[in-house]
């Protein structure tokens, strides 16, 4: 789950992180009193999207020459205008895609005087099972750019989980932005807060960039990018009470009201599929015969009638979907738990484009009979090769 940078910069003030004063607004009526309130006299006017690029980033219904997601004021009248501007306008960044995304709301906030721009992210480090920090001089940039073009630049470590963050991995992290006296303790004690917060709120990402050296010599986080472990969220009412369903995709929010694991794609075929495994697999030999899948959908080893039923409304719902292929291996799902709810979602809502079925496992032969008694029109399929190639012929002659 994501939350808005305002919001991250409230959970990272928690735990004494440094980060500017600033007011989320959701209306230009609000501004002139947020502008007022931080006193000025240098203002920036934030974008509030779940997407990075903001700066760079135009909007659709403005020209050119409009700025981007985030702006500099010089005084009151200009946030009011910017606000303006901004509210309620598309956001187009190299993250949104070219569809972009509305903003909804704004964060004004003070401005500051940058000396040096840092980058500094904590992220879960799969191969060794620790909470990596990842830190560079190139702070300000696409860190992506700077892996690409100079990797020298980019210095990694991992925390052991056993002796959390110790005083030699503040010593590292100043060596990595290249510090030295005040500015180097102030460096270990940032690490520190920043793994305690990682913990505490069971983040699986925090992104800071940049990460500032002030005029007065002081580190300030100017930006925070903060995405936490969906699985842990049961821990954090908090976090929940963050969520903005604005940013999220409907399909997206639908499934996981019934705990399925729903990512929407751009391509025509619609997935069903039970074990994440098989779904990527899936998707995969789609792309091998010529189509894109239009989502990920793993309906998991213990999915009831009602709960595939509901995946198959969703599916359906997506109106880039051109067929539907299912793809079910019974292990501890059964096949005829599937085959309910297909028949029971299209007796639902209809069905207005090929489907293909590839049942094997569990109660196939059940799951076989409930399909062919349906007297849908209904494509069988015997293994997953068979059942890729028969949706991706059905999808090309409907086009």
């Amino acid at each position: 789950m994501n939350i808005h940078e305002y919001q991250a910069k409230a959970v990272l003030k928690e735990f004494g992180v440094p980060v500017s004063k600033g007011v989320a607004i959701f209306s230009a009526d609000e501004a002139k009193a947020a502008a007022e309130k931080l006193g000025g006299p240098l203002w920036v006017v934030k974008s509030q999207i779940h997407a990075g690029g903001r700066g760079k980033g135009k909007f659709k219904e403005l020209g050119p020459d409009a700025g981007g997601g985030v702006r500099l004021a010089k005084s009151v009248d200009q946030v009011e205008a910017f606000a303006r501007e901004m509210l309620g306008n598309t956001l187009v960044t190299v993250q949104t895609g070219p569809a972009g995304k509305v903003v909804n709301r704004l964060y004004i906030e003070d401005g500051s005087d940058i000396e040096k721009e840092l980058y500094l992210s904590l992220l879960v480090d799969r191969e060794t099972s620790c909470i990596a920090f990842v830190a560079s001089t190139e702070g300000g940039m696409d860190i992506e750019q700077v892996a690409h073009d100079t990797p020298e630049k980019i210095i990694s470590f991992s925390i052991d989980p056993a002796t959390g963050f110790m005083p030699h991995h503040g010593r590292t992290l100043a060596r990595a932005f290249g510090l030295s006296g005040d500015l180097a303790k102030q460096a270990e004690t940032l690490g520190r807060n920043l793994y305690k917060a990682f913990l505490s709120k069971d983040m699986s990402m925090l992104e800071i960039n940049p990460l500032i050296i002030t005029e007065d010599q002081r580190l300030h986080c100017l930006d925070a990018k903060v995405g936490f472990d969906s699985n842990a969220l049961y821990r954090h009412k908090d976090v929940v009470d963050l969520r903005d369903l604005t940013e999220e995709d409907s399909k997206e929010i639908e499934a996981s009201k019934y705990d399925l694991s729903y990512v929407a794609l751009d391509g025509t075929i619609g997935c069903m599929v039970n074990g994440a495994g098989l779904a990527m697999a899936t998707m995969d030999i789609i792309k091998l015969y010529g189509e894109e899948p239009a989502n990920f959908l793993d309906v998991g080893g213990g999915a009831t009638t009602e709960k595939v039923t509901a995946a198959f409304k969703i599916i359906t719902a997506d109106p880039n979907v051109k067929g539907i292929l299912v793809n079910i291996f019974g292990g501890i799902m059964r096949c005829d738990v599937i085959a309910d709810g297909v028949v029971t979602a299209v007796r639902d809502v209809g069905l207005s484009v090929p489907l293909v079925v590839r049942l094997e496992g569990t109660n196939v032969d059940k799951g076989k009979k409930i399909i062919n008694e349906s007297g849908l029109n209904v494509i069988a399929a015997d293994d997953l090769d068979d059942a890729a190639q028969k949706i991706v012929a059905a999808v090309k002659g409907t086009k």
